[in-house]
C-alpha cells in the first residue's frame, strides 16, 4: 500500500467537540449539505485534487448527525475524491436509508451506471464553479451529463461565487432539471441583502427552479461568530441574506452543516453554533419546519413526504 498523503499545508480539522445546539430541532430534520473525506485510507483522493483534507468519514458524520437531532443526512460528493464516488456511496449505504447523494459524474458515463447510482440512494450532480477549486468547467459538457441525468428527476447543485453569476446565469436557466444554489450563491455579506446583487440572484432564483441552501454563514462572514449579552450569535452579518431567502422562497429552501467544512483558513466552526443560528435565518416554527424537513424530503425522499 503506499504511503498517505499529508494533509494541506494549514490545515483546519473539524471541530472535534461541538457544542448541544440550545434550538430543538423539529423531528425528521435532514442536514442537507455535508461530505465525507475518505477515510484516506480506505477510499485514496483524486490525483488530480487540489487539497488534500483530514480524515472525516462517515462514521464520525453520523456521530455528528445524532449530536446535533438531525434524522437524515444529504452527502455532497467532495471534490477532493473527484468522480470516484466510493466513499459517498458507501457512507449512504451504511445510513440504513437515512441519508442520500449528490455525485460527480463525467460526461461519459453511460445510463447503466447511472441508474446504478440512482439505486443507491443518488438524487443529484453537482457542477463546481469556483475556479480556486476546479481547472475549468466546460458548459458543453456539463450540459451533455445534465441531459443524461434529467429523465432520472435528478437535480443539478451549483457551486459559484456570486460574481461569475452574470456571466453563468444563461447557462444556468437553460438546464433540464431543477437547480440547488450552494451556500445563497455566496454573496459579498459587505453589501447590502437588499441590494443590486443579492437581489438579482433572487429574481434568478424566481424565475427558474431553483432551490436554495442557506448554508455556510462561516465562509461567508466577515465578522465572524460573536457573542453579546451573554448570548451565543451566528454570524450575525450572513444573517439578513439568509433571512431573506427563507422569507422569500420559504418552500424552496435548505439547510446544512458543510461538515467537514473543507478550505476553512480563518477558523472551525462549533457545528452546534451553526444549528442554533437557524433561528436567526428561519424565526418562526413554520419556517423551520419547512427548511429542515417538508423541503428536503420533498426533494430528496419524495415517496416518503407528507
Amino acid at each position: 500500500m503506499s504511503a498517505l498523503s499529508p494533509k494541506t499545508p494549514g490545515w483546519l480539522d473539524w471541530y472535534p467537540e461541538p457544542s448541544e445546539p440550545a434550538l430543538a430541532l423539529p423531528p425528521g430534520s435532514v442536514d442537507a449539505h455535508c461530505h465525507v473525506f475518505g477515510p484516506q485510507a480506505t477510499f485514496p483522493f483524486a490525483p488530480e485534487r487540489k487539497y488534500t483534507p483530514c480524515d472525516g468519514g462517515k462514521d464520525e458524520l453520523f456521530a455528528l448527525r445524532d449530536h446535533l437531532g438531525f434524522a437524515r443526512n444529504v452527502i455532497v460528493q467532495a471534490t477532493c475524491h473527484g468522480a470516484d464516488n466510493s466513499a459517498m456511496l458507501d457512507a449512504v449505504s451504511a445510513s440504513g436509508g437515512r441519508a442520500r447523494g449528490v455525485a460527480t459524474v463525467r460526461p461519459d458515463t453511460g445510463e447503466d451506471e447511472l441508474r446504478a447510482l440512482d439505486a443507491a440512494g443518488v438524487r443529484g450532480v453537482r457542477f463546481n464553479f469556483v475556479k480556486r477549486l476546479v481547472d475549468a468547467a466546460p458548459t458543453e459538457q456539463l450540459r451533455t451529463i445534465a441531459e443524461k441525468v434529467a429523465p432520472l428527476g435528478w437535480h443539478i447543485v451549483l457551486y459559484f461565487e456570486a460574481a461569475d453569476l452574470p456571466e453563468l446565469e444563461h447557462f444556468f436557466g437553460a438546464l433540464p432539471t431543477p437547480l440547488v444554489v450552494d451556500h445563497m450563491g455566496r454573496p459579498d455579506v459587505t453589501r447590502p441583502s437588499d441590494g443590486p446583487e443579492f437581489s438579482r440572484f433572487l429574481r434568478f432564483v424566481e424565475h427558474h427552479d431553483v432551490w436554495v441552501k442557506v448554508t455556510c454563514p462561516e465562509r461567508l462572514s466577515v465578522t465572524g461568530p460573536s457573542a453579546l449579552d451573554g448570548q451565543r450569535h451566528s454570524y450575525t452579518d450572513v444573517v439578513p441574506f439568509g433571512r431573506r431567502v427563507v422569507e422569500e422562497f420559504p418552500d424552496r429552501v435548505l439547510w446544512g452543516t458543510d461538515w467537514p467544512h473543507p478550505n476553512l483558513t480563518g477558523h472551525m466552526p462549533d457545528d452546534g453554533l451553526l444549528v442554533d443560528g437557524i433561528a436567526q435565518v428561519a424565526r418562526t416554527e413554520e419556517e423551520r419546519h419547512k427548511l429542515l424537513v417538508d423541503n428536503p424530503m420533498r426533494l430528496y425522499w419524495p415517496d416518503e413526504a407528507v
